[in-house]
């Protein structure tokens, strides 16, 4: 069930009860500055509160590769995941994955994305 919906210039993202989804428009760039907008939904919803981030990946969209960097700092932030039928998002992936050095896991389906990131941080609550 949706907690919020948050529409931003470049898509929307779509807050639940432990994880986010995002979903950028056709040929919109990510940018430091677009991210901290979703650090701040996170930081709204999750403050206190292990979390993950789906970024649904229906529309082509650029990424400053920078806002990794940022995001390994989020420690809440316990399961990224990366939802796409695109086999250039696959090669994407490898290249965010470099960057971004934590738990990120790419998915052709999106329930298969969400029982990840459920069991991350079930195990991540186990281990608390």
């Amino acid at each position: 069930m949706v907690i919020k919906e948050y529409s931003l210039d470049i898509g929307t993202v779509l807050v639940y009860d432990n994880y986010i989804v995002a979903n950028f428009d056709e040929g919109a760039t990510v940018t430091l500055e677009r991210a901290y907008q979703i650090i701040g939904i996170s930081e709204i919803h999750f403050r206190d509160k292990k979390f993950g981030y789906i970024s649904l990946r229906k529309n082509s969209y650029a990424i400053d590769p920078i806002i990794y960097t940022y995001l390994r700092g989020l420690e809440n932030l316990i399961a990224f995941a990366i939802v796409s039928k695109k086999e250039i998002d696959m090669h994407n992936f490898k290249i965010e994955k470099m960057f971004y050095k934590k738990n990120m896991e790419f998915f052709i389906e999106y329930d298969n994305a969400v029982a990840w990131i459920k069991k991350r941080l079930k195990r991540k609550k186990l281990k608390v």
